[in-house]
């Protein structure tokens, strides 16, 4: 034997019926704060500043970087071994 059962509600219906809590109002809020901050730092994610970080960390960091991209355009050009 099958039975289905089909309901038509909204998804605050179903939370109401539930008794699970609204939470929409605390996501909004939360939201508009990560936007806010976001749009305080977004002069911090840009590239010029990120390379800027990464590079002033170790005076040797952009010949480590340099290495990094030789060894592996090396590898994915077949010449793994090859120095």
């Amino acid at each position: 034997m099958k039975v289905n059962i089909e309901i038509e509600c909204t998804p605050a219906e179903a939370r109401q019926f539930m008794g699970l809590p609204d939470v929409q109002p605390m996501q909004n809020a939360m939201m508009d704060k990560l936007q806010q901050k976001m749009a305080e730092n977004i002069d911090k994610f840009s590239p010029e500043t990120i390379l800027q970080n990464w590079f002033t960390f170790d005076p040797k960091m952009a010949e480590r970087f340099q290495d990094m991209f030789a060894s592996m355009s090396g590898l994915g050009a077949g010449t793994k071994g090859k120095k």
